[in-house]
């Protein structure tokens, strides 16, 4: 149910003092002004050529500390408003606003939530709407207003240097909606009438090795292992992510057998870093996820996830940081990502992947991102970003030909009770 702009606002702040119960608690709001604009060089289905809007968002956290004694309860509470400033019929639907029945942006829209928490010595319990963070199943914040997905989510840190997880997810509120009854969609799998789960581990022990362990399972769709393995070594960083996916239950997105990988390796020197990374997937349907940011691959980048069936990616990366020229807080990201190999004429006739993709796709993509935060003074770490992308593809790959802008300045708050 969509709720008053002004009222979420306000009860947002009421309930603060009531909420401060011990033990570290805050609150933050993130104010949030988004241009997005897609100049497509494609034909496109519905007609568009570009689709622009522009937004003002606020995102509002209150996070309670826990009762006294064995079992500390607490609450985390969110809300979020969003307000068009441009956007018509004509070029709506870039993920920033919903749409109404006409195709037309809505001119505003809100939402909320909150959390129960529980805590019992090194372990937490949250039970609720959240966002959630784990490479099977990710939230994404990409847009103006961030993804949440409704359940519970167990955290344990009781062994030195391990982080241990587990939870299970019915109901997901997307980007552009309100609704908290909404479903995330993958490029054919859906949490549609389906719950999603997870368990898993993050090891980080002092020295340069760490890792994850992680699997999950979408509801009569699929199960999905996951593992990780990072390198830390003087100017080096290495980074080498494994998936495996195969359909399970009634396999609603028909036959899967995938096995994703990536190899990254980083060199930074003085203020700048070049990054090489290899992808490659093997099946005949896609890598799939659901959540916006639910796959940890090296080559998943603005656009792109060059995840097709049969693809390898290369990607070189370039990192300038201009603080060691005289200006502390802007930075520089330039990178291009090839991929080609894909061939989805093999995917399952019944499943959820056919005639996505051709034999013989290829495609690429260029980012360039540059970035300022404020150092210091009354506007400390305004962020101002500046993002340009390029994607040319030809027709047996699933992408647009699209250039994209962002322009994004973001002023965050927070404090204490």
């Amino acid at each position: 149910m969509p709720y008053s702009p002004r009222a979420l606002l306000a009860t947002l702040f009421a309930l603060g003092p009531a909420l401060a119960l011990a033990d570290e608690p805050g609150w933050s709001l993130l104010s949030r002004n988004y241009f997005l604009h897609n100049d497509y060089r494609t034909p496109s289905g519905n007609g568009q050529s570009y689709r622009q809007e522009w937004a003002q968002g606020f995102i509002g956290e209150i996070r309670s500390g826990f009762t006294e004694g064995t079992l500390g309860v607490g609450i985390d509470a969110h809300g979020f408003v969003g307000l068009k400033l441009d956007g018509g019929r004509g070029h709506a639907g870039t993920g920033l606003l919903p749409r109404d029945s006409d195709g037309r942006a809505e001119s505003d829209y809100s939402s909320a939530g909150a959390a129960l928490k529980l805590r019992l010595g090194n372990t937490q319990l949250r039970y609720g709407e959240m966002m959630v963070e784990t490479p099977v199943f990710d939230t994404g914040d990409k847009r103006l207003h961030p993804e949440y997905a409704t359940g519970w989510l167990l955290d344990n840190t009781d062994l030195p240097d391990w982080h241990l997880q587990a939870g299970r997810f019915t109901a997901f509120n997307n980007q552009d909606n309100s609704s908290t009854h909404d479903d995330f969609a993958g490029y054919g799998a859906s949490t549609q009438g389906h719950a999603i789960s997870l368990a898993g581990a993050t090891f980080a022990p002092p020295g340069p090795l760490g890792g994850a362990l992680y699997v999950s399972q979408l509801e009569d769709t699929w199960d999905q292992a996951y593992l990780n393995l990072n390198l830390a070594q003087g100017n080096w960083r290495l980074d080498a992510n494994l998936y495996r996916t195969r359909d399970s239950g009634k396999a609603s997105a028909g036959d899967i057998d995938t096995l994703a990988y990536s190899l990254a390796a980083k060199y930074a020197f003085g203020a700048q870093a070049v990054t090489l990374a290899y992808q490659k997937v093997r099946g005949d349907t896609p890598f799939d996820f659901v959540g916006g940011d639910s796959i940890y691959l090296a080559n998943s980048i603005k656009y792109a996830d060059f995840n097709g069936p049969g693809e390898r990616s290369w990607q070189l990366r370039y990192d300038l940081n201009f603080a060691t020229l005289g200006v502390p807080g802007l930075s520089l990201m330039g990178r291009y990502v090839s991929g080609r190999g894909i061939d989805g004429s093999h995917a399952p006739a019944n499943g959820a992947y056919a005639g996505q993709y051709g034999d013989g796709g290829k495609h690429w993509e260029r980012d360039i991102d540059l970035k300022y935060v404020v150092q210091s003074g009354t506007a400390k770490d305004l962020t101002l970003s500046l993002s340009h992308v390029s994607h040319r593809g030809n027709d047996a790959q699933a992408g647009d030909d699209i250039d994209r802008i962002y322009v994004i300045l973001e002023y965050p708050l927070k404090g204490s009770f």
